[in-house]
């Protein structure tokens, strides 16, 4: 049981906090870490039956907060995250008491012997690791019918705002951020998996440049396309959040690149008048066909207010290309290089080894592993995994040439435009092939209730620009509510 002083801060203040104002409490001597992760444990106990976001709490968290506590008091904090309860996907691997199972029955047991290094990385900035969220199993690469959200170990997530999709496959990390069970969550994007739970659960979500943040010890989809990122309420703590984790890793040489973020000063670049002259552009034959005539006039509503912050949109660019031009080739093949490289790093006495281990305890245990089938993952089975068939190579090169030098970079620099502008994750697929960063953004609601977002992309590394426009347009129209 929770405390008075702790029930009337739970009641009043907790809900929306951010991490700032976090930690003006807890230097003023009117809260601790400890009672922090108390708080937000208690809240969790209380909201995830009906969410179900959540799918382990870490045993320790409560030890580390107080152990921080102990450190801020002798040396000061490490960092604006210092003490500050941070949630996991289920597919990022913790050297602790936690599982990491991709939301699968068949890795329900096992647990990592190291930390990922973006875990190494959120510890070393004093984050106390509350817990791992649940999430679309298998990245939603396991049925071409599953619900995202769902997975066999976890499963249905729900959206907190109502009987509205939750997004995925990050669709725990969105939901609980959204339900306010933690300060900010890491999610992982291979084609919209963070982008698009940010949009559906009213957050604002980085999907960063491949290579910005490093993959090392996240259970993988694509070689060429994950990227973990933050999902938070605020762009000021999800900015926060990013800059912490960004930094090169030795064993992600792609990340020996992130060193042109190393400098910036993510708190300065939130601007309010970031947008003022600034050229957006406007896609439109990308989701004019696929979004609801309401989410267009909430679009064109955002659009609107963008104009009124001073920037200048180009609408109806052209990129020269649609998305389900890009298909998904590329990871159809490097799924299996990619998890079975995982699996066979694991100590023996995990026995899933391979992918085709996985779909073996999938058809013996069917009636809980099986509620949408497996037909991407026997799919996936029957290629090589060595990535030596001309229809890889071929896709790969088509679509980095599609995605970076036409839709991205062509289109960009044809228009001289900054960034690109879509509503909801709309667009994500481009991004995703080039390993180009986004940012989604609360934008509105709908009559029903519905989140509805905004997205900014652009080239590589350029998250600070896409991060000042994503704070200029939340100054703006303060669309979140809280379910």
């Amino acid at each position: 049981m929770l405390d008075n002083k702790l029930k009337k801060l739970q009641s009043d203040w907790l809900d929306e906090a951010t991490i700032s104002a976090m930690q003006v409490k807890i230097s003023k001597g009117e809260l601790t870490s400890e009672e922090l992760t108390f708080m937000y444990i208690d809240t969790i106990s209380n909201r995830n039956k009906n969410v179900n976001a959540v799918l382990e709490l870490n045993p320790e968290a409560v030890q580390i907060a107080r152990a921080l506590d102990v450190e801020r008091c002798e040396k000061g904090p490490r960092s604006l995250l210092h003490g500050i309860p941070v949630l996991l996907k289920d597919n990022m691997g913790t050297k602790d008491m936690m599982h990491t199972s991709c939301g699968s029955l068949a890795l329900k047991d096992y647990y990592a012997v190291e930390d990922a290094f973006l875990v190494k990385k959120l510890r070393a900035a004093g984050a106390v690791i509350l817990g791992k969220t649940n999430m679309t199993e298998w990245a939603n690469f396991m049925s071409d019918r599953m619900t995202n959200g769902w997975s066999s170990r976890g499963g249905q997530v729900n959206n907190p705002y109502g009987l509205f999709d939750v997004g995925g496959s990050s669709s725990g990390a969105g939901a609980a951020i959204a339900a306010n069970m933690a300060a900010v969550a890491i999610g992982t994007e291979t084609t919209g998996s963070i982008l698009n739970p940010s949009a559906q659960n009213s957050l604002v979500g980085i999907k960063p440049t491949v290579g910005a943040i490093s993959r090392t010890g996240v259970i993988p989809l694509s070689y060429t396309q994950d990227t973990p990122g933050p999902m938070a309420r605020t762009v000021h703590d999800a900015a926060i959040t990013f800059g912490l984790m960004v930094g090169s890793d030795p064993d992600d040489l792609v990340t020996q690149e992130s060193s042109r973020l190393n400098k910036i000063d993510w708190i300065s670049i939130l601007d309010e008048r970031a947008l003022e002259g600034v050229r957006l552009g406007v896609a439109r034959s990308i989701f004019e066909r696929e979004a609801s005539t309401e989410r267009l006039a909430l679009f064109d509503a955002a659009l609107t207010q963008l104009k009124a912050a001073g920037a200048v949109i180009i609408d109806d660019i052209d990129l020269g290309t649609m998305e389900n031009d890009l298909g998904y080739n590329v990871l159809l093949y490097e799924f299996k290089a990619a998890l079975n490289a995982y699996l066979g790093k694991t100590p023996m006495t995990n026995p899933i080894r391979t992918l085709a281990d996985i779909i073996r305890f999938n058809n013996e245990n069917a009636e809980e592993t099986l509620k949408f089938g497996q037909v991407m993952l026997e799919k996936v089975e029957r290629t090589s995994g060595t990535l030596t068939e001309r229809a890889y190579i071929e896709a790969l090169l088509r679509n980095r040439h599609l995605a970076a030098d036409i839709a991205l970079g062509k289109a960009l620099e044809e228009h001289n435009v900054q960034a690109l502008v879509f509503p909801q994750d709309h667009g994500c697929s481009f991004g995703a092939a080039a390993g180009y960063p986004s940012v989604t953004v609360p934008a509105a609601f709908s009559d029903a209730g519905e989140p509805f977002g905004i997205t900014f992309s652009g080239k590589a590394f350029t998250e600070p620009d896409l991060i000042s426009f994503a704070y200029a347009f939340e100054q703006r129209v303060m669309a979140r509510r809280k379910p």
